[in-house]
C-alpha cells in the first residue's frame, strides 16, 4: 500500500516525534541509497521522450532531422547529454529508503515529493530480478507485490549481495522477526525440486498453437495488405507489431521461461528463470487462490502440462511452463496441500441438450467437487481444469441467459480472493441450485479451519 505525497505528524512509520514508539524509530532508523549505478538507468528518460516523439510522428521527426546541421547536432549534444546526466544523478541523489519496525519506507522527489510506507505484513513476495545489463554490472532490481497495490513496487538498482540480504531482512521482518535479529535471519533454506531443460521447453513452444498463429499472421497479413493497397507505410506498421506478437510468443517466451527452476523454501515456493534477463521470484504460502492445469492439443500425446496460477497479491501467474504429468500434478500438491488433482473420469459432463446452448464446444466442459477443492474445466483444443480450494472462495453465483432458462441450464460462478471466476458451465437448473447452496456452506465451514496466511509457518 503506498501513500503519495508528503508524510503527517503522528502517521505510523514516520519520523515525526509522536509516541514513544515513533521516537525510537526515529533513533535507529537508517535511511540507504540504491547503487551509484542507478543514474546511468535513469538518465535515459529524456532521451525516452525524444524517441517516443520520432515513433509518433515519424514523418515530421525526419523532416525535423533533416534540417538540422552537423552544428546544431553537436549543441544538441553536448545540451542533452549533461542534462540527462544531471537529471539521473538528482533522481538518484533525491531518493532513499528505509526499514522501520512495521513497514518499508521509500522516498523519492526533488520537485514532487513522494513518500511510499510499505507495511512489511501486507508484503506478499519479494522478487530479485536482473536484467542483463544489470547482471553485467553486478546490481538487482527488487521488486515487491503488496496487498492493495495495482503494480509492484520496486527498488532499483542495489548491488545483488545486497538486494538478496535486504529480501531476507524484508522477509524475516514479516514472518514476525524482531528488528534485531531480522538481520541474523539470513536466507531461508530450499530444496530443490525440478528444472525444466531447454529442449523441453523449446519443443513444447513448436507444438503450441498460438505460436503457429502468431508467425502466420506475421506473414499473411502484410502480404495481403501489399496486394491490395500497395502502400509501403501501411505494411510496416501492420507488420511490425505482428512480428512482434510472433517473436514474443515464441522467442520472448524462450527467452523468458529458460532455465526454469522451482525449489521449496519456508517462505514459498521459489522460481528463478530467464535467459538474459534472470528473476528470482516467489509463490507466497497460503495466497494461492486457484491452480489451473492447461493442456495444449499437441501437449497431451507426450503427457505435458503447464501449470498458471492466481495468486492474492500477486502478479506471479506461472509455476510450471511445461513438464510430463506426474510432476505438475506433484508440485500442484506442493502449492495446495492436501489438493490430490482429480482424474478426467471424475468430471460430471452437461447433458447433451447443452449443446443446443454451445453446439461442439460443450463436450469439453465439466465439473467436481472433491473434500478440499472445486474443479472445473473447459477447452477442446486448448483444455483447462482450474481447481479452487474451498477456503479461498469468496462468493457464489448462478447465471442463466434466456436461451439457457429455454433449456433450464445454468452457469455456476466461483469467484476468488484474485478476482478471478471459474465457471462450472451448462449445467441442469436444479443441479446448479443445488450446487449454489451446497459450494456456499463448504466455502463457509473451508474459511472456519482454514490455517491463517503467514510467512515462514
Amino acid at each position: 500500500m503506498t501513500t503519495p505525497g508528503t508524510d503527517e505528524p503522528g502517521t505510523p512509520g514516520t519520523d515525526e516525534p509522536g509516541t514513544d514508539g515513533e521516537v525510537r524509530d526515529e533513533v535507529t532508523v537508517t535511511e540507504r541509497r540504491l547503487h551509484p549505478v542507478t543514474p546511468f538507468r535513469r538518465a535515459w528518460a529524456p532521451v525516452a521522450v525524444l524517441i517516443g516523439w520520432a515513433l509518433h510522428d515519424p514523418d515530421g521527426a525526419h523532416r525535423q532531422l533533416s534540417r538540422l546541421t552537423t552544428t546544431t547536432i553537436l549543441t544538441a549534444l553536448a545540451v542533452v547529454v549533461p542534462a540527462a546526466a544531471l537529471y539521473g544523478f538528482l533522481s538518484w541523489w533525491f531518493t532513499h529508503f528505509a526499514v522501520t519496525g512495521t513497514e518499508l519506507r521509500i522516498r523519492t522527489g526533488l520537485l514532487f515529493r513522494r513518500t511510499a510506507h510499505i507495511r512489511l505484513e501486507r508484503i506478499q513476495a519479494v522478487d530479485v530480478t536482473r536484467p542483463l545489463l544489470a547482471r553485467v554490472a553486478g546490481v538487482a532490481k527488487l521488486r515487491l507485490d503488496v496487498i492493495g497495490a495495482d503494480k509492484k513496487d520496486e527498488l532499483a538498482y542495489l548491488g545483488e549481495a545486497d538486494a538478496r540480504a535486504l529480501r531476507a531482512e524484508l522477509l524475516a521482518r514479516a514472518a514476525g522477526f524482531a528488528p534485531e535479529t531480522a538481520h541474523e535471519v539470513g536466507e531461508a533454506p530450499e530444496q530443490r525440486l525440478l528444472n525444466v531443460p531447454g529442449g523441453v521447453l523449446a519443443v513444447s513452444l513448436l507444438l503450441t498453437g498460438a505460436t503457429w498463429a502468431t508467425l502466420a499472421g506475421a506473414v499473411v497479413v502484410p502480404t495481403v495488405l501489399w496486394i491490395v493497397t500497395h502502400n509501403l507505410w501501411t505494411v510496416v506498421a501492420t507488420a511490425v507489431p505482428l512480428i512482434g506478437a510472433a517473436g514474443a510468443s515464441s522467442v520472448g517466451r524462450f527467452v523468458a521461461e529458460y532455465d526454469w527452476t522451482v525449489a521449496e523454501s519456508p517462505d514459498g515456493i521459489r522460481i528463478d528463470r530467464g535467459l538474459l534477463d534472470r528473476a528470482h521470484e516467489t509463490v507466497p504460502p497460503g495466497r494461492v487462490q486457484t491452480v489451473r492445469i492447461v493442456e495444449p492439443l499437441l501437449w497431451r500425446r507426450r503427457g505435458w502440462m503447464r501449470v498458471e496460477l492466481d495468486v492474492a497479491g500477486s502478479s506471479n501467474s506461472l509455476l510450471l511452463p511445461v513438464a510430463p504429468r506426474e510432476i505438475a500434478e506433484s508440485l500442484v500438491t506442493r502449492v495446495l496441500p492436501g489438493v490430490t488433482v482429480p482424474p478426467a473420469s471424475s468430471l460430471s459432463r452437461p447433458l447433451r441438450h447443452a449443446g443446443r446452448c454451445v453446439p461442439l464446444w460443450w463436450r469439453g466442459y465439466g465439473y467436481t467437487v472433491t473434500d478440499t477443492v472445486f474443479v472445473a474445466r473447459h477447452g477442446l483444443l486448448r483444455r483447462t481444469l482450474a481447481l479452487v480450494p474451498h477456503a479461498k472462495v469468496q462468493s457464489v453465483r448462478q447465471a442463466q441467459g434466456p436461451w439457457m432458462r429455454l433449456w433450464r441450464l445454468a452457469d455456476v460462478h466461483v469467484d476468488t480472493g484474485a478476482d478471478k471466476t471459474v465457471t462450472a458451465r451448462l449445467r441442469d437448473a436444479e443441479e446448479a441450485a443445488g450446487l449454489l447452496r451446497a459450494q456456499a456452506e463448504r466455502s463457509r465451514t473451508g474459511r472456519k479451519d482454514a490455517r491463517p496466511d503467514r510467512w515462514m509457518t
